[in-house]
């Protein structure tokens, strides 16, 4: 992949998207004071990690990445197994579902949620008998305009 719009020919390493992706995701997630640090600390974790398991995050998010124009990049090697880090991902993502679906057991909450939206079904409706009733008019004046060019 090269840079598009530049002078210059440079192409960035294969995984090295999928890496600031995940640095970003935990970014924007963490919203830490001192990002440099944080960088840092992500990075030495993700070493970490990927000696331990030897799963690289990068290296196969490059190869999905890979897979729209080459396909020849799985048939002969298998899916490693999740590593720590990204089961850890989907249990976290997985613990927040569940506190959404608890939150809103309560029936006041509820309540207030279907209030919230019914509110916003009328305002679509009213906004678009609004979109009908102008079209209607504006073809009314079109129509005496045209009967009136005519007679």
């Amino acid at each position: 992949m090269s840079i598009p719009f530049s002078n210059t020919h440079y192409r960035i390493p294969q995984g090295f998207g999928n890496l600031l992706e995940g640095l970003t995701r935990e970014i924007l997630r963490e919203q830490p004071e001192n990002i440099p640090a944080f960088a840092a600390a992500y990075f030495e974790n993700l070493l970490e990690k990927r000696e331990k398991t030897n799963f690289d995050p990068a290296e196969w998010g490059a190869k999905l990445d890979d897979r729209f124009y080459n396909n020849h990049a799985f048939k002969d090697q298998e899916q490693p197994v999740k590593c720590d880090l990204v089961q850890e991902m989907s249990s976290t993502s997985e613990k927040k579902e569940d506190e959404r679906a608890t939150a809103l057991a309560s029936p006041e909450e509820e309540e207030e949620e279907k209030e919230k939206e019914e509110n916003a079904a009328v305002k679509i409706q009213s906004v678009f008998r609004g979109h009908k009733a102008r079209e209607e008019m504006k073809k009314m004046k079109d129509k005496q305009e045209n009967g009136e060019e005519t007679k």
